[in-house]
């Protein structure tokens, strides 16, 4: 049976799948309906899709060996019984349909493990919003893609033209060629000598530059002047522990304009001042349980190492490790910190072949792989740890998007707590709104809506500090 083998780091989220940390990622989508009301929409959207018989990769794939799922040959092949009325649900919020309802469904329906045996993604369909809107939540399994894959298929399906009827559902948009021949060439069947060449070069490259990264990290330990942060030197926080299966999912909804002039005012990008409001946020909140650490927690930064135009596919992910500040009271003085410690991250990696940089990552994460063990397992602390919370920043479409002429309104991610890590936040831009998805354990994040609300007050006191307000 022919398929498409699995990278290293897709078998790594494929491995530490287990009944607590569930290793899917999700999109809550929600429209404003311009042809009908919500009623008719989803009536129509749910005939069309029962009546699908036209599912295209990798929507219609599923694991070759499910029962072993660390497979080293683990690959994807196509499911020859796929039943898309499996894969496609529909629900009701109950009254009054608020924002906190669809909130607490959501937490509840990403607390479900996906089923392996089948292609790993659900679409849940969820009518009953007081404010007439429809919303759609997609979950699919990391191994399958990774966030800049999701983005790209969410553009694919839909329109920037609202009288334009004809896009077509996620799941029937076909694979790019680009991303079809290069399965073709990895095959194994079609000599590459190009590829080969390019191979050694970067091989040899990663030899050179990894040296010299290493040692920038080991000064880190013994400098505490020094922006570079390194592993093992992220507090204990209450959400850095054993997980449990139940989730807790907040939002909140920036416009970029109001990131971007406290951007230009602190000389700082504007994915600092979005980590600026997460460790303001996370500070305010933490000192509201009296469970604050001395030290600055530490957030890891997924990075993508993808070529601009690549299609997507799979994961190809690089990280970085950066300073919130929450050991410091002066918004102005956090994001200060925040901003160097940005800076000598991206150094470190400025130049490094994308081998050298996962390479890089995989010396970033290993204390986080032997704490995550230890917590799976239940054993106390065997490591310090290499971060505290995850925040991603998943670049999207800065124009409105329709699909059937229903217009896009808001787009929130939902990832992954761990072991270890606890809590998790991803952002991501849509149409000058930065739309961040706070999705953490139940058990250790208490009263998670008030996080979401802190990140909005730091907002307010950077824009304060800097005269904006």
């Amino acid at each position: 049976m022919t398929g498409k083998r699995l990278s290293p780091l897709d078998s790594m989220f494929l491995a530490a799948e287990s009944p607590e940390t569930m290793m899917h990622v999700a999109g809550l989508m929600q429209f404003r309906p311009t042809s009908g009301d919500a009623g008719d929409i989803l009536d129509q959207l749910r005939d069309e899709i029962y009546g699908s018989n036209e599912i295209e990769p990798p929507w219609n794939m599923k694991l070759q060996t499910p029962w072993f799922l660390l497979n080293p040959l683990q690959r994807w092949v196509e499911d020859t019984k796929f039943d898309v009325m499996y894969h496609v649900r529909r629900s009701a919020l109950p009254r009054p349909g608020d924002q906190r309802e669809l909130g607490i469904l959501i937490s509840r329906l990403h607390a479900r493990q996906l089923d392996l045996t089948r292609p790993p993604w659900e679409l849940h369909i969820i009518e009953g919003l007081d404010d007439g809107n429809v919303a759609l939540y997609v979950k699919m399994h990391h191994s399958l893609v990774d966030g800049y894959t999701a983005m790209k298929t969410l553009i694919r399906a839909m329109s920037t033209d609202p009288a334009d009827a004809d896009t077509p559902l996620f799941f029937r948009n076909p694979v790019p060629k680009r991303e079809q021949k290069k399965d073709e060439k990895d095959s194994g069947l079609i000599p590459d000598l190009g590829g080969l060449l390019r191979s050694v070069t970067s091989e040899l490259s990663t030899i050179i530059d990894l040296p010299a990264a290493f040692a920038k990290l080991a000064v880190t330990a013994v400098s505490k002047s020094n922006p570079l942060v390194g592993p093992g030197q992220a507090p204990h926080t209450i959400f850095n522990g054993r997980i449990g299966r139940s989730r807790r999912f907040a939002t909140q909804q920036y416009d970029i304009a109001r990131l971007r002039a406290v951007a230009a005012a602190a000389g700082a990008t504007l994915n600092d001042v979005a980590l600026a409001i997460c460790g303001g946020g996370l500070r305010d909140y933490l000192l509201g349980l009296d469970a604050l650490p001395e030290k600055s927690l530490i957030a890891m930064l997924p990075v993508n190492i993808r070529p601009k135009d690549d299609p997507g596919g799979g994961n190809a992910v690089g990280a970085i490790l950066a300073t919130l500040g929450t050991d410091i009271a002066d918004a102005r003085e956090r994001i200060e910190a925040i901003s160097a410690s940005t800076q000598a991250a991206k150094d470190q990696l400025s130049g490094m072949t994308s081998n050298a940089i996962l390479a890089y990552t995989a010396a970033l994460m290993a204390p986080f792989l032997v704490q995550t063990g230890a917590a799976t397992v239940g054993a106390p602390k065997v490591a310090p740890a290499s971060y505290n919370v995850i925040l991603s920043n998943v670049p999207g479409p800065d124009y409105p998007l329709y699909f059937r002429g229903n217009e896009l309104v808001s787009t929130f991610p939902v990832s992954i707590p761990v072991h270890g890590v606890g809590l998790n936040i991803t952002c991501q831009s849509y149409s000058g709104t930065l739309n961040f998805g706070f999705t953490g354990c139940r058990d250790s994040m208490p009263h998670m809506q008030k996080l979401a609300i802190k990140t909005g007050e730091a907002l307010a006191t950077l824009e304060s500090a800097y005269g904006l307000a």
